[in-house]
């Protein structure tokens, strides 16, 4: 009979910042298409008390910009300081490895048996965060430049001056706009994807899957 040991592979800050920043994201991206496509006419017989139901849904964004902001800069924190986050750190070692990527796409492609990698990530899981830790850097940089120009005063001022190169660098607001609305459709494609790959390691993995990420806890074999 096989025998596993415990091991502790995501913290509880981890976790529960995990979960918050995805409903974050989802709220975002349906306020944001909202925004984008606004299909609700105010002045209906639905909504005709509600004659500032874009003002509404553009503040509720904007609140929750500031809420994935935060959640983003205790987590990029938690990752390169926290030491609880040490198996995450390791994992980046597994990227630089040829044989790694070449024996994870042999598990994928159901050609080889699962194996423990070391750290927290795989080198296809690991290059997959990073992209989403990138889409998300993308995302904020171009939305606090569409926030400074719609509020001149008080925070908006404050960050006008610091974020006015990004502006620049992307050629003017029109392509900020564009920027910020690719980087969504970025993460609304990596979303399935994740998904997928969840419910892929939950199934053929009996060491690892969704519950990691809900107890913070991996049993691997020994």
């Amino acid at each position: 009979m096989d025998s596993y040991h415990r091991t502790q592979e995501f913290s509880g800050l981890v976790r529960l910042f995990h979960w918050v920043r995805a409903l974050a994201i989802f709220a975002l991206m349906a306020t944001g298409f909202y925004i984008a496509y606004p299909f609700l006419a105010p002045h209906s017989s639905v909504y005709k008390h509600m004659d500032l139901l874009q003002a509404y849904i553009r503040s509720t964004h904007t609140m929750l910009g500031f809420i994935l902001i935060a959640i983003c800069l205790f987590r990029f924190y938690l990752f390169f300081f926290d030491q609880k986050s040490h198996r995450e750190r390791i994992a980046a070692k597994n990227v630089l490895s040829i044989r790694a990527w070449i024996r994870q796409f042999r598990v994928y492609f159901w050609i080889a048996k699962p194996i423990h990698t070391k750290g927290a990530y795989n080198p296809i899981q690991f290059v997959a965060y990073f992209t989403l830790c990138v889409l998300l850097i993308l995302i904020v940089l171009s939305g606090l430049v569409l926030y400074y120009n719609v509020y001149h005063l008080g925070l908006g001022g404050v960050l006008e001056p610091l974020l006015k190169w990004f502006e620049v660098l992307c050629g003017g607001l029109s392509n900020v706009r564009y920027l910020h609305h690719l980087a969504t459709w970025g993460i609304c494609l990596f979303i399935p994807i994740h998904i997928y790959m969840v419910v892929f390691h939950s199934i053929k993995f009996p060491d690892g899957g969704a519950d990691v990420m809900v107890s913070g806890i991996r049993y691997v074999k020994d």
